[in-house]
């Protein structure tokens, strides 16, 4: 049984929720579980190098008997090994093969050359999905609303906004229904010229104006997409969330899974919080979205 040469194909991103494809590489772990790669997938697995999505939940069918999926990671390969959660590698290393590992309890029956079919639970699909959405759309409105506490010119985000979501974050959680975000204000990001110290007292102005455009957007139905650069379906290729927003049109990479419009959202809150550690403010925002 030769590793996988090749990325696994990937289908959910454009949405799919059903896919069938053929066993390529069978891996038993550790702790018991197994390791199952197909050739193709509409199955989301985790990132460990960017875990902000969980995985999907759903089966692998084969030969009539449907296997619980019990996670889904990132597997990496060179040809000698299949790393599996834990590559040494970014996702898209040229020389690497990137795979989707199904791992399943009991493994018994699937053999490499096998037809499978994967089936994907819609709601927790739905629900991740909504929380994607609701989490690009809420850092670009942190941004948005943040503009007055910059002093110098920094990078910028899609809408020509003072980035403070790519130049602050240290770790990002997508929930069922909305996402935790989490960015450090400390010496570096005061160099680049934010007034952190302004901050406190504009908290609430700040999250005003921040839901006032969040509301604005989800109102007006924007279509949602995700471009494959290239046209390429191979999970270490690179994709971009793309949203046709009121203003223009605005584009974030990512390899996650998103609604196909704002219709779909009946709203969504920010909420912001403060914290002091380490001689850093921290700086937390929990998105809630709510679905139509």
């Amino acid at each position: 049984m030769s590793l996988p040469s090749t990325d696994t194909a990937v289908t959910y991103p454009d949405g799919d929720l059903t896919s069938t494809g053929a066993v390529v590489f069978v891996q038993p772990l550790d702790d018991g579980r197994t390791a199952v790669v197909l050739d193709r997938t509409a199955f989301h697995p985790v990132d460990p190098v960017w875990p902000d999505q969980p995985a999907d939940a759903g089966t692998i069918t084969v030969d009539g008997r449907a296997y619980e999926v019990v996670d889904a990671v990132v597997g990496a390969t060179d040809g000698t090994t299949l790393h599996v959660g834990d590559a040494p590698v970014r996702t898209g290393t040229e020389g690497w093969a990137f795979v989707v590992c199904h791992l399943v309890q009991d493994a018994t029956g699937i053999e490499p050359g096998a037809a499978a079919a994967v089936s994907v639970d819609p709601a927790r699909r739905h629900a991740l999905s909504a929380g994607h959405t609701a989490c690009h759309l809420a850092s670009l409105a942190l941004n948005d609303a943040l503009p007055g506490l910059w002093t110098k010119e920094v990078a910028v985000d899609g809408r020509g906004r003072p980035n403070f979501d790519q130049l602050a974050i240290t770790s990002s959680r997508i929930l069922e229904g909305g996402s935790v975000d989490e960015y450090r204000i400390g010496k570096s990001l005061r160099k680049k010229g934010f007034a952190a110290a302004d901050l406190p007292a504009r908290l609430d102005e700040v999250t005003a104006a921040a839901n006032r455009t969040l509301a604005d957007w989800i109102a007006s139905g924007a279509a949602i997409s995700i471009v494959r650069e290239g046209g390429r379906p191979g999970l270490g290729d690179r994709r971009r969330w793309h949203a046709e927003l009121p203003d223009g049109v605005v584009e974030i990479p990512c390899g996650g899974t998103h609604l196909r419009s704002l219709t779909e959202l009946a709203g969504a809150d920010i909420h912001l919080d403060l914290a002091e550690t380490e001689g850093a403010v921290v700086l937390t925002m929990r998105t809630t979205a709510h679905l139509a």
